[in-house]
């Protein structure tokens, strides 16, 4: 079993590089804090759960509420917008942990099918919406809704940056062909590399100032750095409402989809165990630079798929996604917004 998880771990930790970054520009936060919100956070999701292969960390509808919740309160990206992040999943974690202690576990059987479907859709147009404005290179305001960014990219049709949407149409198309062609390769690595080769091309023959595409920058490599909410009584009452509605939207998400894998394992989840261990997962986050984290369904099931046997998997994942972290952080600098959009 600690063979198998060690492979799962690994394969877990390759894809979580793009994947993190990617949530955390979604997020509005700086690019390294989704990986932060996949290392300890995640740690602690799968020691203190009661799934074997649930994956925690940060996932795209929770990234989606937290900028569409948290934007009109501070600019995104800058250190009051990040410590209202790491003060909202404080909350969070607080009131998931106290639904855990109560046995409120099994507010979620009541939680169906299509509300999960409808759910997953929904969050697929707003990340397609709230990435727009990168992969066609247009102006389109931040937080706009999808009925203004599709009016602003008709508008703006004529205006599209044909480099930076050569760049993300190459990126999504060398992923769909390696998925295809060779599906246990990992297909977002290899897309990631395939956008990169051609934004730096582009830069190259025609400048960047012509090009016009922006790089993320550099991130930062190591350990997750201590962080500090911020406990302020005018902070709280903004925040408690929003936190109380992404603690029940964090934890439906997260025991949704350990049902779903427990249903091909044969394993029984404990619905109050889970709550308990997102809960303790999004407290640690709040202290150690990560945000608002869940169970991610794309991870979840790559982790059953790659031969998981026990909770190690997710933290050999962890582990592997520092390694990689520590060694590749300086080549984040290559990694285009076009790329991650």
């Amino acid at each position: 079993p600690l063979k198998a998880d060690a492979l799962a771990g690994r394969t877990g930790g390759t894809i979580l590089l793009p994947q993190g970054v990617a949530f955390a520009t979604v997020a509005g936060m700086p690019p390294e804090y989704g990986l932060y919100a996949a290392m300890v956070p995640a740690i602690v999701a799968a020691l203190w759960g009661s799934s074997w292969h649930l994956v925690s960390g940060p996932t795209t509808a929770i990234s989606i509420v937290v900028f569409a919740t948290i934007s009109p309160l501070a600019a995104p990206g800058t250190e009051q917008y990040v410590k209202l992040v790491l003060t909202l999943t404080l909350l969070v974690g607080v009131f998931q942990l106290m639904l855990g202690l109560l046995r409120m576990g099994t507010v979620v059987n009541f939680v169906s099918h299509t509300v999960v479907v409808g759910f997953t859709a929904g969050a697929a147009i707003l990340i397609v919406a709230s990435q727009a404005r990168h992969f066609f290179g247009v102006d389109i305001p931040r937080g706009s809704g999808v009925f203004k960014v599709v009016a602003e990219v008709a508008r703006q049709w004529l205006d599209v940056n044909l480099f930076v949407a050569g760049v993300a149409v190459s990126t999504l198309l060398a992923s769909i062909a390696v998925r295809r062609w060779v599906p246990r390769s990992p297909h977002l690595i290899a897309a990631m590399v395939v956008g990169s080769l051609v934004a730096f091309a582009a830069q190259t023959v025609f400048g960047a100032d012509r090009t016009g595409i922006e790089s993320i920058g550099a991130l930062r490599a190591g350990l997750p750095p201590l962080s500090m909410p911020e406990f302020s009584s005018e902070t709280f009452e903004k925040l408690v409402p929003i936190a109380i509605a992404v603690a029940l939207l964090s934890l439906t998400e997260a025991v949704s989809i350990a049902r779903a894998t427990a249903l091909k394992s044969g394993q029984r989840i404990d619905g109050n165990q889970e709550f308990i261990g997102q809960g303790l997962s999004n407290i640690s986050g709040a202290f150690f630079s990560g945000y608002v984290s869940s169970g991610s369904f794309n991870r979840t099931g790559l982790n059953y798929s790659a031969g998981a046997r026990t909770p190690l998997a997710a933290v050999f994942s962890a582990a592997f996604l520092l390694l990689i972290l520590v060694f590749l952080a300086p080549l984040a600098k290559y990694l285009t917004a076009p790329v991650m959009a």
